[in-house]
C-alpha cells in the first residue's frame, strides 16, 4: 500500500482538481483522504455519500456552571486571553478565544468551572460517485487542532486500505506548510506538489519542498497553467533539476478546467483532448515513480 501525498504551497493552483481526477483514475484500487479539513471541497467533485459519520473531539475549553458562580471575577481578572466576560450579569466563557490553559478552574473558590472536551467537528467515510471509499472530515468554525484531525483521517484512510487491500491511499493535503500539511505528509510514499507559474507560486513551491525535504520523501511536481508565464516556468523546471524533484507534468491553461469544476465533475470525466491525457498520462508516470521508490 502506497500513500500519494498531493499539496500546494498556495492555495488556487488546483491540487483538488488534479487530485480528484486521480481518485477517478484510481478507481476501486484507492481510498479517497481529503485531509484539507480547513477548506474541505474535494467533495464537491467526487459527489460522496456518507454512509458514517462521527463527531471529532479534541482540546478542553473552560465552563461556566451559573448555579455556582458566584460572580466573584477572580477567573476574568486572571484570564490572560480575555475569554471571560460579564453577559447579563453573568460570568461567561467565549470559547473562541479561551486557550484551554485551565488557570480559571483552579484559582475558582467555589469549583463553579470545569475543563470540558471540545468538538471540534466531524469526520466521515463516504461512497464516491465512482465508487471508491473516502474519507473526509469538516472543521468547527474558528476550531483548532486541524493537525490532529487530519490525523484521525489519514488513520481511518491506512485501516480501511489495509482492511481491503487497496494498493493506494490518495490524499488531498492542505496548501501551505502548517501543522495540517505536516500531519498530511507523515508516513507518505511519495509527495506530488501542484504549482503554477507566478512569483508567489515558485516561492511557495520551495517554501512547501524545504518541508517535504525534512521528511526526506520523494517529489513530483506538476506545473499548471505552465503557458501562462513560461519565464517563470522555465525557472520551476530550473529548481525541480537542481533539487531533483521529478517533473511530472507541465499542464496548459486550458477553460474546461473551470468548466469541469462548475459541473462537478473533474477534468478527466469532463475532457477528451489533450489536458484529459496529460493527467492520465501523469497518473500513470506516479505509479511507475511510486513503484520504484
Amino acid at each position: 500500500m502506497k500513500e500519494i501525498v498531493v499539496i500546494s504551497g498556495k492555495g488556487g493552483t488546483g491540487k483538488t482538481s488534479v487530485t480528484a481526477s486521480f481518485a477517478v483514475l484510481a478507481g476501486d484500487d484507492a481510498i479517497i483522504a481529503d485531509c484539507d479539513v480547513d477548506a474541505a471541497d474535494m467533495h464537491l467533485l467526487m459527489n460522496p455519500e456518507i454512509e458514517k459519520s462521527e463527531n471529532f473531539f479534541s482540546g478542553v475549553a473552560a465552563k461556566i456552571d451559573e448555579n455556582k458562580c458566584t460572580n466573584c471575577s477572580i477567573c476574568a481578572d486572571v484570564c490572560r486571553f480575555n475569554a471571560i466576560s460579564v453577559i447579563n450579569n453573568q460570568h461567561s466563557i467565549n470559547s473562541l478565544n479561551c486557550e484551554g490553559c485551565g488557570y480559571c478552574e483552579k484559582v475558582c473558590p467555589v469549583e463553579a468551572i470545569s475543563m470540558q472536551e471540545q468538538n471540534v467537528g466531524d469526520w466521515y467515510i463516504s461512497k464516491t460517485k465512482i465508487g471508491n471509499t473516502m474519507v473526509h472530515a469538516k472543521l468547527g468554525i474558528g476550531a483548532e487542532n486541524s493537525g490532529k484531525l487530519v490525523a484521525k483521517v489519514k488513520n481511518e484512510a491506512k485501516r480501511l486500505a489495509k482492511d481491503n487491500n487497496k494498493d493506494y491511499i490518495i490524499i488531498d493535503g492542505s496548501p501551505g506548510i502548517g501543522c495540517p500539511v505536516v500531519s498530511s505528509l507523515s508516513g507518505a510514499s511519495y509527495v506530488v506538489l501542484v504549482t503554477e507559474p507566478s512569483l508567489s507560486g515558485l516561492h511557495d513551491l520551495k517554501r512547501a519542498y524545504t518541508l517535504v525535504k525534512k521528511f526526506n520523501l520523494k517529489a513530483g511536481c506538476i506545473i499548471n497553467k505552465y503557458d501562462i508565464n513560461t519565464d517563470v516556468t522555465k525557472d520551476i523546471i530550473k529548481f525541480l533539476n537542481e533539487e531533483s524533484i521529478n517533473h511530472i507534468a507541465s499542464l496548459p491553461y486550458d477553460e474546461n478546467f473551470t468548466k469541469a469544476m462548475t459541473f462537478g465533475q473533474t477534468i478527466v470525466e469532463y475532457d477528451t483532448g489533450v489536458l484529459k491525457e496529460l493527467i492520465v498520462d501523469s497518473w500513470k508516470h506516479i505509479k511507475e515513480l511510486v513503484k520504484s521508490n
